[in-house]
């Protein structure tokens, strides 16, 4: 038997269908998705698994989560529940940290003078439409900027709220 999701939304990739996101699968209680409660099917993956997005990405994000999204080409770039800190600077404004993206190819590491000290950072760009976004923290100096090691940052201006905003 196969697991069939019975929404539109849920039929973006056959990722997607087969791997949902985590509370999907474990909890169902607290998932707004409307994949939440999948019935089971005879249909062979072939018939199940529709592809319905113009575009195609690297990765997609659950649609029961709320998202972040490149505002210039939608690509998914993170979940919600990664976000660490809201209270970031990027060079081009405000920026958020996120503990982990996706979509998201890296440059060379550089050393850079920032607001809290000396850090290695390598510029990150949305790899579907190749904008700079922000970057990664590759290595802190100073022993109390450690902890954003391997996180990262996306300026607002290139981001929009994707799914369940509401």
């Amino acid at each position: 038997m196969v697991w069939t999701v019975p929404h539109a939304l849920c039929t973006t990739t056959a990722l997607a269908c087969v791997l949902q996101c985590f509370l999907c699968q474990r909890g169902r209680q607290s998932c707004r998705c409307p994949c939440a409660s999948p019935e089971l099917s005879e249909e062979s993956p072939a018939e199940m698994v529709k592809m319905t997005k113009s575009k195609t990405f690297q990765a997609y994000l659950p649609n029961c989560h709320r998202t972040y999204s490149c505002v210039h080409c939608r690509a998914h770039l993170a979940n919600h529940d990664e976000l660490i800190s809201k209270s970031f600077q990027g060079s081009q404004g405000r920026a958020y940290l996120f503990n982990s993206v996706v979509n998201v190819g890296c440059g060379p590491a550089e050393e850079r003078v920032l607001l809290t000290g000396l850090h290695a950072v390598a510029d990150i760009y949305c790899e579907n439409c190749k904008t700079t976004l922000g970057w990664k923290y590759e290595h802190a100096f100073e022993s109390s900027q450690k902890y954003k090691e391997g996180k990262f940052i996306i300026e607002l201006a290139h981001m929009i709220k994707d799914n369940g905003w509401e």
